[in-house]
């Protein structure tokens, strides 16, 4: 019991909402609304069916919430407990497929229809005190105040579970893809970021490549990519060479050879 109480304050704050709320659920889906309305158990028993992706080896009675959920051979004839599910406790029912669709998507229930629950709820209750004083008292007028209340909490009841399972179909529709990509299929983090460059994605894609180009700081110190093999030959291969022009006067004749005017002119020496 404390479990289902905790799940319950977790309802409350589920970040996601339904596709519609019970106000216009008989605009998004007029058709289902009135089968729903005309023939509420058989309503139930589909949309039951459906919550569970139509495998009924998933079937508990009232969707596990209740006490006697798992203890009444559900695991051997499921479509027939199923039936005596909707048709002996169809509030059990209703309630058990909500709690299964919020449970499963992260649904909280608006105020405006928590307002509209706990009015049906409420003059239910107020339809049953009234009927009690009534039989205690033996008052006709408070006997055509109770059944004026019943006639009337009836009509709401019928018409709010009529509303909120026009609203669980709605919600496995969009489940199942019939309002366009599930909800749950987000395109990959890579394509979104990709839209919000301002080059297109062959340009700045993939992030290695920047990686092959020389730092912003090598040039300064060091020839161009493009004028390296040119001009300059590897560190191996520059013994093997013949010296540049400029540099053959720096390294020779050696430091005790008389110096150039002593007799000797430099073209002499060179030949």
């Amino acid at each position: 019991m404390a479990d289902q109480m905790e799940k319950m304050k977790l309802r409350q704050n589920y970040p996601n909402h339904w596709h519609t709320d019970l106000m216009r659920a008989t605009q998004s889906d007029p058709l289902f609304c009135c089968f729903s309305l005309c023939c509420a158990p058989c309503a139930s028993y589909v949309l039951r069916k459906r919550a569970l992706y139509n495998d009924m080896s998933r079937y508990t009675c009232c969707g596990g919430y209740m006490p006697c959920s798992g203890r009444c051979g559900e695991s051997h004839c499921p479509e027939f407990c199923l039936c005596t599910e909707v048709f002996l406790c169809f509030a059990n029912s209703v309630a058990s497929t909500r709690f299964m669709l919020q449970d499963e998507f992260n649904l909280q229930t608006t105020k405006c229809d928590n307002c509209i629950i706990g009015f049906m709820f409420c003059l239910q209750q107020l339809a049953c005190i009234c009927s009690i004083i009534a039989c205690l008292t033996g008052s006709e007028e408070i006997q055509d105040a109770a059944q004026l209340l019943n006639c009337l909490s009836d009509v709401v009841y019928c018409t709010v579970c009529s509303c909120m399972q026009t609203q669980h179909k709605v919600e496995m529709d969009k489940r199942d893809g019939k309002f366009g990509p599930r909800p749950m299929a987000v395109p990959p983090a890579q394509q979104m970021s990709r839209l919000d460059q301002p080059v297109p994605p062959s340009v700045g894609y993939p992030p290695a490549q920047p990686q092959a180009y020389p730092p912003t700081q090598q040039p300064h110190g060091y020839p161009p990519p493009q004028q390296q093999p040119q001009g300059y030959p590897p560190p191996q291969q520059q013994p093997q060479g013949y010296p540049p022009p400029q540099q053959q006067p720096q390294g020779y004749p050696p430091a005790n050879y008389p110096p150039p005017g002593a007799g000797y002119p430099t073209s002499d020496y060179l030949q």
